[in-house]
């Protein structure tokens, strides 16, 4: 909604053909996209650990570019019924709430696909916290998992239309109640300017 208000329809929906293109490739071998759902993809995959590392990778490669979506993904394990090529079920709809709790260029699980994940290379798993789902009996516990070598310090992310900013690709650079706000254009910066209350992060 961010983009879109700030850039436009075309801009935005181009940003989220281009994620569904690109998910869909780095699933490869590992899952598949089930379906896209707007600027989301629903992602099956057969192996936990595989499915972690693919949640790695979408976000290392998306978050790490100017300009792109501040990629968030979550997952739970179990079992769901499928029906015409498509996922039904109270897995589907853990997963659904954990990706929701995710910030931008985080990757969330739940306590059970950790455990199916095993000690698995490539990630590392820190706890998350006890979450309440909404619609969902019982809080859930919730685990981050990182890339080994991750850096602590969150994205930066333009307050107006939400995308990635890389800081050396910056195009304005404001300040706003002792917080620093870099903005992917001009007319982002303009739009922060005019009202900064309302897009403050």
């Amino acid at each position: 909604t961010a983009l879109t208000e700030a850039h436009g329809d075309t801009h935005a929906a181009d940003a989220a053909e281009d994620f569904c293109r690109r998910v869909r490739v780095m699933a490869g071998e590992h899952g598949e996209v089930v379906k896209p759902i707007g600027d989301a993809v629903m992602v099956r995959c057969d192996d936990a650990a595989a499915a972690v590392r693919l949640g790695l990778r979408i976000v290392g490669e998306f978050c790490g570019e100017h300009g792109s979506l501040p990629v968030r993904v979550g997952m739970h394990t179990g079992p769901a019924i499928e029906r015409g090529g498509d996922y039904y079920g109270a897995t589907v709809n853990v997963a659904a709430r954990i990706a929701a709790l995710a910030a931008g260029g985080e990757v969330l699980l739940s306590e059970q696909t950790a455990a199916a994940a095993g000690r698995a290379d490539g990630f590392d798993l820190r706890h998350h916290g006890m979450h309440a789902l909404r619609n969902v009996a019982e809080p859930v516990a919730v685990l981050r998992a990182v890339a080994p070598g991750e850096p602590s310090a969150g994205l930066d992310v333009d307050p107006v239309c939400r995308m990635v900013v890389d800081p050396g690709q910056a195009a304005g650079v404001l300040e706003h109640e002792g917080r620093r706000y870099r903005f992917c254009s001009i007319e982002c910066a303009g739009v922060f300017a005019r009202d900064p209350a309302r897009h403050a992060l």
